[in-house]
């Protein structure tokens, strides 16, 4: 008989959290039995799984008792505090936070680039940052093909990535606004809550995702930059490919864009290659004709697990360099589904 897995959801009362249940409700994964963790002021609370009601507990170290695998998405400081007692007590915990993604022991997964990682978690295995999944997983298959030498990145990313209560400041926001009231002195979330300044997204654009490095790089660019190079090549520092990264939160509920320059190995490289090498990729859905308008939206890709990309199309002045659009569910594809397709390869490679 097939071995099913009790499974452990910390932090499932979020808006990853809720979506995490769902994504696990529609995985391969057997699950025996489910506990759904989370802070004091979420115990109690009912929610459902295949049909069923589960009530919430408040997460203890000795919640993890007798717990074969953990989707975590409750915050880093959170991460830090039980994923370690998970471990201890034999569970593999698939932790979407930033706590342990730089961890040279933790392997950083996107089960459609670097799956094989996964053999090297030592308890804990590391989702990466929303923007960048989507990313790997449109360039993947071009690198792979073609080599890769370059990246420039702009993203224009959704106002839940910064959390629930971020969501629903540009909800409040853009009916002041549409109201006739003025916004400008309202906001207390963005762009980050551990900076000083707060200002309102709706109507609005914030160069600003997490805090400042002293380079001039917020936070949110450097994990883009680190994280693609750990991802794709094993190193956080690597310098087989550059990358730069420009992080912009837009006003737009769900789904972040990306802006994507790239350039690969060989300048002889056409679009039609290209297309031709992403219309079979793993996790992407091509949607790429100009002459129809067809090109990834946010609105479009909701609720999907697919990365969406588009407006392929060649730097005229740059041989073997390309501009691309990329789309993804933020929530799905950049956290929850990323998190339980990671469960999901785990154990199918009985690495569980």
């Amino acid at each position: 008989m097939d071995r099913k897995y009790n499974v452990a959801i910390l932090g499932a009362t979020g808006a990853v959290g809720t979506r995490m249940i769902q994504q696990l409700e529609q995985s391969t994964i057997p699950v025996k039995n489910l506990k759904l963790l989370a802070s004091s002021r979420s115990a109690g609370k009912q929610l459902q799984f295949k049909g069923r009601s589960i009530t919430v507990e408040e997460a203890t170290p000795e919640s993890f008792d007798g717990v074969d695998l953990v989707l975590s998405s409750a915050g880093g400081s959170v991460s830090k505090k039980f994923l370690p007692e998970a471990v201890k007590r034999g569970a593999v915990c698939v932790d979407n936070t930033s706590a342990f993604r730089m961890e040279p022991n933790v392997p950083l997964v996107v089960p459609e680039v670097n799956e094989d990682a996964l053999k090297n978690h030592h308890g804990i295995v590391a989702n990466p940052n929303c923007s960048t999944i989507q990313m790997v997983v449109a360039l993947e298959p071009i690198r792979q093909a073609f080599g890769l030498k370059q990246v420039i990145v702009s993203t224009y990313q959704a106002a839940s990535g910064a959390g629930q209560s971020a969501l629903n400041e540009l909800k409040r926001e853009t009916q002041d606004y549409l109201d006739g009231r003025d916004i400008r002195g309202d906001a207390q979330i963005l762009p980050t809550k551990g900076d000083k300044k707060h200002y309102p997204l709706a109507f609005n654009l914030l160069p600003q995702i997490d805090v400042f490095e002293d380079d001039g790089y917020s936070h949110e660019e450097w994990k883009m930059i680190h994280e693609t190079k750990k991802i794709m090549l094993n190193d956080m520092n690597a310098t087989d490919i550059k990358v730069t990264a420009t992080c912009v939160r837009v006003p737009v509920p769900i789904a972040h864009g990306e802006s994507v320059y790239f350039t690969v190995d060989d300048p002889t490289i056409t679009v039609d290659q290209l297309r031709e090498v992403l219309q079979g990729a793993p996790g992407v859905v091509l949607q790429d004709d100009p002459a129809h308008q067809i090109y990834p939206q946010p609105l479009n890709a909701v609720g999907k697990r697919d990365t969406f990309v588009g407006r392929l199309r060649a730097d005229a002045e740059n041989p073997g360099s390309f501009n691309m659009w990329v789309v993804a569910d933020n929530l799905l594809k950049g956290a929850a589904w990323n998190t339980v397709e990671n469960a999901e390869c785990l154990v199918k490679d009985h690495l569980i």
